[in-house]
């Protein structure tokens, strides 16, 4: 027995030793990143991995490293990546950009090291080398905590932060935004007559669905609660989100969710809202599609209604 014992032991630590070795080998591959530790609401942890010859940091929305703080000029730094240096121009920003507190003169590029600070404004930034086994863990961190475990989907949270980010761009590119919301019907009676693991089951299947089979690349899908969740559609107007919007309610309807050798009939209700040119906030936009959502539930469940 004890011999047994031994030889798990011997099992764990060759398992650990290999965890350990493969994060080493992905910090390898990491480039450089920029890390928030101070800034705006929902920024904080928030990591800017520099991939590109060249990044602009600013408030910008077309900046590469996009910070919405009014203390940030709308072009405030350049970041340049030759090889493993990584130099930081200040832009004739109005709040200067400091490493390490010392102040940068405008246009004349520094060399960023490990752990230095960078601030721009009152935003204030650590800078990570390539290579550095930090930024993984930070990202890994930063992710799992934007995500929800059950479905896969972005957290509440994260949709917060993203959905007045989605706005500003919309305008800034002069391009369509559409919105939309959707729960499944009769919920508490899956979760009644299955259990809260058949109410999980097909909470999980759901998000899985609506991740491969629904959103594009660039959509942004993200469960604001319970049995509610939110798809974000850059460059995407009515005709577009109505087609997603019906396609979506027809693949749940007709999918066959099963629990336990037990089939499960679900159907869902959708709102759908496509940004006016008049509207320059999130919460206005949210508000007319979660109303069109309740609509839906009103008249009968199991279809799509458009707001107006």
């Amino acid at each position: 027995m004890a011999q047994n014992s031994e030889d798990e032991l011997d099992k764990t630590i060759v398992s650990g030793s290999d965890t350990f070795n493969g994060r080493v080998r992905a910090a390898d591959d990491s480039p450089p990143t920029l890390v928030v530790l101070i800034g705006p609401a929902g920024y904080v942890g928030k990591q800017f991995a520099l991939t590109e010859q060249e990044h602009i940091l600013g408030r910008s929305i077309d900046c590469q490293i996009y910070i919405d703080d009014k203390s940030v000029s709308r072009n405030h730094a350049r970041f340049e990546v030759t090889g493993k240096d990584v130099l930081v121009q200040d832009l004739g920003s109005s709040n200067k950009t400091y490493i390490n507190n010392e102040e940068l003169a405008p246009n004349a590029p520094a060399r960023l090291l490990n752990n230095d600070q960078l601030k721009t404004g009152n935003v204030i930034f650590k800078f990570l080398e390539s290579g550095n086994l930090e930024a993984i863990t930070n990202k890994e961190l930063n992710e799992k905590a934007a995500k929800d475990a059950m479905t896969g989907a972005w957290s509440k949270g994260a949709l917060i932060e993203k959905g007045p980010e989605a706005i500003k761009r919309s305008e800034v590119l002069a391009e369509e935004l559409s919105v939309l919301v959707f729960d499944i019907d009769f919920f508490k009676k899956v979760n009644d007559t299955y259990g809260h693991a058949g109410g999980d089951c097909v909470l999980r299947e759901l998000g899985r669905l609506v991740s491969t089979k629904v959103v594009r690349s660039h959509d942004y899908f993200a469960r604001y609660g319970g049995e509610e969740f939110v798809i974000l559609l850059p460059a995407a107007g009515i005709k577009t989100a109505l087609d997603v919007a019906e396609r979506l309610r027809t693949m749940v309807e007709s999918y066959d969710f099963h629990f336990e050798d037990k089939q499960i009939h679900v159907t869902i209700s959708i709102g759908c809202a496509t940004k006016k040119s008049v509207e320059s906030y999130w919460d206005t936009l949210f508000k007319r599609a979660d109303e069109a959502l309740y609509q839906s539930k009103q008249t009968g469940r199991n279809r799509v209604t458009l707001a107006p």
